[in-house]
């Protein structure tokens, strides 16, 4: 088996991969197919079955780690595979740990970095509120295992801890730079922006938007995890809270973005900035991570233009 980051056009494709997705629907004459989303730790493959009754194709669905059989091709300047035959691989055929893709820095030196900003508040409210999160065992455990996206950026295990504490230090930074920003309520927002992410997807493999994700979004359901524990902290100040809780739904800086509110605050729009930067560099990496070729790489629909590597 070839891990999907060194396969290239004209390889065959043989191996277990784990099917992230199905979708069976028909092409525009009527004909059924099926577009699948294969995993493993090193990225996902756009897929294809162009005859899904034939006999190479067993029963299979999404979830499933399957055997397949195929050919990588060039579609739209990216990589897609056309299977011919695929079954359902047994267990003890593979390792679910050669399928889930994992943040190429270390974990535990990430959260020790996380929880160094977390005793650098002065703040005693506000320190009291991220201990409740990132000192409390179970939110700490689901925080350092989720990623920050499906499929955009940091869409990794660890995905969610390396942004997290990658906006923290940028608005760290910034906050050296620009003394007008009150560091306390930046550097707290910024490691919160992103909690309810650790309820708006699902654990790997699945790393998929669960009900509450699909019918709220993350940075709703952020602003009320915050909420709910601030208020369990004796004489919160309200006004803190508010500021902490309209920066977390400023971040995505714009309301086509996603974010409920543009930012009010200075400290929102910092954090707005940082968060925006951290995930294009990020996207911008992987597009070239995925892509060995040189010069012009094509158009990314993450990034609105057609880029290439200097």
């Amino acid at each position: 088996m070839k891990y999907i980051k060194d396969l290239e056009e004209g390889h065959r494709l043989q191996g277990v991969y784990y099917c992230k997705s199905k979708l069976s629907t028909v092409t525009k004459n009527g004909k059924p197919y099926d577009s699948l989303i294969l995993q493993d730790r090193t990225g996902v493959l756009d897929t294809k079955v162009w005859d899904p009754n034939s006999q190479g194709i067993a029963e299979y669905d999404a979830g499933d780690f399957i055997d397949v059989t195929g050919e990588v091709v060039i579609f739209n300047n990216a990589k897609q595979a056309k299977l011919t035959r695929i079954r359902k691989a047994a267990e003890g055929e593979y390792d679910p740990a050669d399928y889930m893709p994992v943040s190429k820095k270390d974990i535990g030196e990430m959260y020790a970095k996380l929880l160094q900003l977390v005793d650098s508040i002065g703040d005693p409210f506000l320190k009291k509120l991220l201990d409740a999160f990132f000192r409390e065992e179970e939110f700490a455990a689901s925080f350092k295992k989720a990623s920050a996206a499906k499929t955009v950026h940091h869409g990794f295990i660890g995905g969610l801890l390396e942004h997290s504490l990658s906006v923290a230090e940028l608005c760290d930074h910034m906050c050296g730079k620009y003394p007008v920003l009150k560091r306390d309520l930046l550097v707290s927002a910024a490691l919160l922006h992103d909690i309810g992410k650790t309820r708006e997807l699902s654990a790997f493999p699945e790393n998929d938007y669960t009900d509450e994700g699909q019918l709220l979004g993350h940075i709703v359901m952020g602003a009320m995890m915050v909420s709910e524990r601030a208020v369990a902290i004796p004489d919160f100040p309200q006004q803190l809270k508010t500021d902490l809780e309209h920066c977390i739904v400023a971040h995505h800086g714009e309301l086509e973005f996603g974010s409920p509110k543009k930012p009010a605050l200075i400290e929102a729009l910092a954090l707005s900035l940082a968060d925006n930067m951290d995930a294009k560099i990020e996207t911008f990496t992987e597009v070239l991570e995925n892509n060995e070729r040189s010069g012009w790489l094509g158009f990314s629909k993450f990034l609105d233009s057609n880029v290439r590597r200097t």
